[in-house]
């Protein structure tokens, strides 16, 4: 287990790797995001952000998975369907696009490295493909978390307009998750 200070180099899974600079910020709350081209019609984003919470802490929060519906506004249901070394889970979702709602919904694979990594695999839903990433490590008095999404809907919407929106969203939900996390130490 490796602690990293504000004046080491930190580089994060998904090969995120921040400045002094970029890790200053974050330490005073921002969300550092990089966005990469995944498909045609898909995005891929990764986002890391700091939380004064040790990381056991955030491990706990972020594993109750029927919380996610108060981490990410738009998640309307979040299940744990098996429980076990491989987790089940049901979310579904609804999100406005320019001129259309659109409902989605998600069955994934769940697996955990204790404290450390969840790793979300769509087993069957509303996408083309998707997976998902958390890695957790120790910060200081804190914990780095670094969320990382790549996906593809069904329905054809340019991969420029899904990257965009990945970049403005996951940013605004890792700050909502956040806050309910912190609240809850």
């Amino acid at each position: 287990m490796s602690v990293s200070h504000i004046s080491d180099p930190v580089m994060i899974g998904s090969g995120m790797n921040w400045n002094q600079e970029q890790q200053r910020l974050m330490m005073q709350g921002e969300i550092l995001v990089q966005t990469r081209s995944h498909t045609v019609c898909g995005g891929s984003v990764s986002a890391c952000m700091y939380l004064p919470v040790v990381r056991s802490h955030v491990w706990q929060q972020i594993t109750d998975y029927p919380r996610w519906v108060q981490y990410f506004p738009d998640i309307t249901k979040s299940e744990v369907l098996q429980r076990g070394e491989v987790k089940r889970l049901y979310q579904t979702a609804q999100k406005a696009f320019f001129f259309f709602t659109a409902q989605v919904e998600i069955y994934l694979k769940v697996i955990e490295v204790i404290g450390q990594q969840v790793q979300f695999h769509m087993e069957k839903g509303s996408f083309v493909d998707f997976s998902a990433n958390i890695e957790l490590h120790d910060c200081g008095n804190g914990t780095l978390l670094t969320y990382s999404v790549q996906a593809t809907p069904n329905i054809p919407i340019p991969a420029i307009f899904i990257q965009q929106a990945m970049n403005f969203e996951l940013p605004a939900n890792m700050r909502k998750m956040r806050q309910v996390i912190c609240q809850h130490r």
